[in-house]
């Protein structure tokens, strides 16, 4: 159950004069799903959150800190490479560029999914070719699991981008892992992650 989301959506609800069948209306839903969502038993999808965000005019980051939890504590950040010394150098690139976050690295997609399944993770990094799994198989996995990780896919080669972006995934990036193309995908997150503040040196301060 997710009691904290449910009682910031009746909260707002309230705040915004709304009965349940008013907001149901805005949203082309049964009163019914209102009345799931703000007992607990039930939570919404990744997209309709974003349509709950603008019928309350609500910033979405509210919503989802409310299903999430843990607003002040950073979500993990992980990758997923199936060559050790690739990873070893993503993670060392990103705890430099994100200094106080919980990163940790996979070469198994299969041990990824089953750590994501056990704790919360903002941002997945994934190589598309994995080995025993796709990255395009992976992702949609992962977010089968948790809908509201954003998935930024790594790569050398470019033309794996159109199936990339039917997955879902937040972003697509050609390696190697910069900082400017790190900052370029987070500012294009599908969700907001509260508590990541990326180190913005460009690559030639670095």
């Amino acid at each position: 159950m997710s009691t904290g989301f449910a009682e910031t959506l009746k909260t707002i609800r309230l705040e915004r004069k709304l009965s349940q069948q008013q907001l149901a209306g805005k949203l082309f839903v049964d009163r019914s799903s209102i009345a799931h969502w703000e007992n607990g038993s039930r939570v919404p999808n990744a997209h309709m959150i974003n349509r709950i965000s603008k019928a309350l005019n609500v910033d979405v980051g509210t919503l989802l800190n409310a299903i999430t939890g843990e607003e002040n504590d950073p979500p993990h950040i992980i990758v997923i490479d199936d060559e050790q010394v690739i990873l070893n150098g993503e993670i060392a690139a990103l705890t430099k560029m994100l200094p106080g976050i919980n990163i940790k690295g996979f070469t198994s997609p299969d041990e990824a999914l089953a750590f994501a399944s056990e704790n919360k993770v903002g941002i997945a990094f994934t190589d598309i070719e994995l080995g025993s799994m796709s990255g395009i198989d992976f992702c949609k996995k992962l977010l089968a699991i948790s809908p509201y990780t954003n998935v930024i896919f790594l790569t050398a080669f470019p033309d794996y981008s159109i199936d990339a972006w039917s997955t879902g995934a937040s972003g697509f990036m050609v390696k190697p892992l910069t900082t400017d193309n790190v900052k370029k995908q987070f500012s294009l997150l599908r969700y907001p992650v509260s508590g990541v503040k990326l180190n913005v040196l460009s690559d030639a301060d670095n």
